[in-house]
């Protein structure tokens, strides 16, 4: 029942927002009782919390998938390739964590404390390959790359995939000047990912 409860959270929540969809809309989503719900969430933050876990596993576990087979010096710019493809995707409709930080207004939530983590693991990552490519300043290229990580998702959903082009080029831009103008800049054929 926990995995049903979760599964209709996680459609209504990424298509409509938490703040749109209240507990009866997940309940008969999942065809639960309130009860059930209680039982494994104790309240509608908890569930929301339970949604931004689960999308950040399915981040992590396709953007480690995704640059898997890519030499680590390589990723800090090929990541914007799995950004490409992740706003390419039918089904994309935004950042499921931005918006969730947008709407939960209060520090503390626990969605919002998830989310947080979830930045500074991306951060953690882009400093990872960054220090791999042999780059200097490795804390501020990897603030500056997360930036625009960002922005290319956020405006995607505005303007369509042409945003995180435009970041995969600015982030090729910023990689190369860092380098001594040694970096590759050139999109290589893209897989989906799984978001």
């Amino acid at each position: 029942m926990r995995d049903r409860l979760l599964e209709a959270a996680d459609r209504l929540f990424y298509a409509e927002g938490t703040r749109a969809v209240g507990i009866d809309r997940v309940l008969a989503e999942a065809e639960a009782a309130k009860a059930s719900l209680y039982s494994h969430f104790g309240c509608k933050d908890e569930l929301v919390a339970a949604y931004v876990q689960h999308r950040i596993a399915l981040a992590r576990s396709s953007i480690e998938a995704f640059v898997a087979p890519i030499p680590p010096g390589e990723r800090a710019l090929r990541i914007f390739d799995w950004v490409v493809a992740w706003v390419e995707s039918p089904d994309f409709m935004g950042c499921p964590l931005q918006r969730v930080v947008g709407e939960v207004v209060d520090a503390g939530h626990p969605a919002r404390v998830l989310a947080a983590d979830q930045r500074d693991w991306l951060r953690a990552r882009f400093t990872e390959w960054v220090k791999a490519a042999g780059l200097a300043n490795a804390q501020q290229l990897a603030t500056a790359l997360l930036v625009l990580f960002d922005g290319a998702v956020i405006a995607s959903v505005q303007d369509g995939s042409r945003r995180a082009r435009d970041a995969r080029w600015a982030a090729g831009e910023l990689l190369k000047a860092a380098a001594g103008g040694r970096a590759e800049t050139r999109a290589p054929k893209l897989r989906k990912p799984k978001q």
